[in-house]
């Protein structure tokens, strides 16, 4: 096996609906223009307050990628 070379990013998803849902969403958008991603660490979670609930999820991901 090839020893591998990753770079990472800080990305930020947003979801109305849960904190899952707003990785997925920041994974998804990332993947149409970034080839090979490989991992991710879940590095903040935030949210807005409506109401007295929770009215919008935001997640802060380190994600990375095999260089080519």
């Amino acid at each position: 096996m090839k020893d591998r070379v990753y770079k990472h990013i800080e990305l930020t998803g947003t979801s109305t609906t849960s904190i899952e849902d707003a990785v997925n969403t920041a994974l998804k958008r990332a993947g149409k223009t970034i080839k090979n991603l490989r991992w991710f660490q879940i590095v903040e979670t935030r949210g807005d307050i409506d109401k007295n609930r929770v009215a919008h999820w935001q997640v802060t991901l380190k994600v990375g990628f095999t260089v080519e």
